[in-house]
């Protein structure tokens, strides 16, 4: 069984969002089912991961960043799909947080990163600060976990 986990933006376009649901469908087809997602259940990329992970006959596991992240930091029109995933996970690890911040967002990715033997990235390569996919992309790479870079070609980021 491979354990896979997931980082990525959070605000792509809606052509993107489908170009990446394919990609992702494609890419876990490899594994034919025998695969456990580990998400953090961020809106985009990582509920995309999650919910290609279930449709594959995969199982979920998810790393919530804080206890009130529900609340502040899943927006409205995102919350239906959320509460799904998260009801259909196998387990669900939230870290000592109250509040999502930066420090909650590595700890998080440090977590999945800690359970997973191969990282998705759905990523532009862009930089970024504490908890980011560009951060969790490096550490990833220095622990010696393998990264499948899935950005496909017309891909884009809202900007916001």
């Amino acid at each position: 069984m491979a354990r896979l986990g997931v980082t990525g933006h959070i605000h792509l376009t809606a052509d993107t969002v489908d170009l990446i649901r394919r990609e992702l469908s494609t890419r876990l087809q490899r594994y034919g089912g025998d695969v456990v997602g580990v998400s953090c259940l961020a809106p985009g990329a990582d509920t995309m991961f999650a919910a290609a992970v279930l449709a594959a006959g995969g199982r979920l596991e998810v790393v919530l960043p804080a206890r009130r992240y529900r609340d502040h930091a899943v927006p409205a029109e995102a919350l239906d799909v959320f509460d799904e995933l998260l009801a259909r996970a196998e387990t669900v690890q939230v870290m000592s947080y109250e509040d999502p911040a930066a420090d909650a967002y590595r700890a998080a990715n440090e977590a999945v990163l800690g359970s997973i033997e191969h990282l998705f990235a759905v990523w532009d390569g862009g930089g970024g600060g504490t908890g980011s996919t560009a951060e969790t992309v490096k550490s990833a790479r220095d622990r010696g976990i393998p990264v499948d870079i899935v950005w496909p070609a017309g891909s884009r980021r809202e900007v916001k």
